[in-house]
């Protein structure tokens, strides 16, 4: 069973896990360095549990000490339990959800470990906004897709605006990231995928004529939000695929244009 401390020192060095949540580049440098990372919420505290994350440690307002009750008599770990105030003297905003916990991260599969079962493949190109990451990861497990393959820059998929926008689909995907960008396209290929870049060009075939649904193997290319793929990962591609679009509009967000192509490529012919 935890136990249940009550922390009234906004320095107090317990605390350390949850400092400077909203200093973006602080928390992209400290969390994979330091081994963790935070989940915000009772259903992505549960989910993270549910799905083997090691938690160090629990950070509630006292009203939710109540409702993660259960979770609190099965850790090992301490919970510390403080003001709304204090908790945001803490870490730099005003927690909604009101319950927070730092979790230990588990060693990254290899992106050939990956591939060696899955059949359909998300790679993403320096996909740098975390709530694209997030909403991308969360379609990708509601639509069927086996695995996610990041380019060296891409986002951490761990970091807690994304795990919070995937309500917890970060950890029931499997991801990995490739070591060199676009080579490490190359091993996909070789492991029997079709690479598939997702471009507005009109020079792209619709996604329906392409029909990834039939395709053995399919790695769906996704590029960041504006920019889309670069000139060398769509040279790296087999081929270009877009989504038709209607009234002038020339393209989606990637978030949700990544829902329409899974879709198309894990389940069937998406509708015109």
């Amino acid at each position: 069973m935890a136990d249940l401390i009550t922390v009234e020192d906004p320095d107090d060095p317990r605390l350390h896990d949850y400092t400077g949540l909203t200093d973006v580049e602080l928390r992209r440098k400290r969390e994979p360095a330091e081994g963790l990372f935070i989940a915000e919420g009772e259903k992505v505290i549960r989910r993270a549990k549910e799905t083997g994350y090691e938690m160090r440690s629990m950070l509630l307002s006292a009203k939710w000490v109540d409702v993660m009750r259960d979770v609190i008599d099965e850790l090992p770990a301490p919970v510390y339990a403080v003001s709304p105030e204090l908790a945001e003297q803490v870490t730099g905003y005003h927690v909604h959800r009101g319950a927070l916990a730092s979790m230990q991260r588990k060693p990254l599969p290899t992106a050939a470990d990956l591939l060696q079962t899955a059949r359909r493949v998300v790679i993403m190109e320096s996909v740098n906004d975390h709530t694209n990451i997030g909403a991308i990861f969360r379609s990708a497990a509601a639509l069927g897709m086996d695995a996610v393959l990041l380019s060296p820059d891409c986002a951490d998929p761990l970091y807690r605006r994304s795990v919070k926008v995937s309500m917890g689909a970060v950890f029931s995907v499997p991801y990995a990231r490739l070591d060199t960008w676009p080579k490490g396209l190359e091993s996909v290929r070789e492991a029997g995928f079709t690479l598939l870049a997702l471009t507005p060009d009109e020079k792209a075939r619709p996604l329906d004529e392409a029909a990834p649904h039939t395709m053995d193997r399919v790695a769906l290319m996704l590029g960041a939000e504006g920019d889309g793929l670069s000139t060398q990962a769509l040279v790296a591609a087999d081929e270009w695929v877009r989504i038709p679009m209607s009234h002038g509009v020339d393209s989606l967000n990637v978030g949700a244009a990544a829902a329409v192509a899974f879709y198309a490529v894990a389940t069937g012919r998406p509708q015109s």
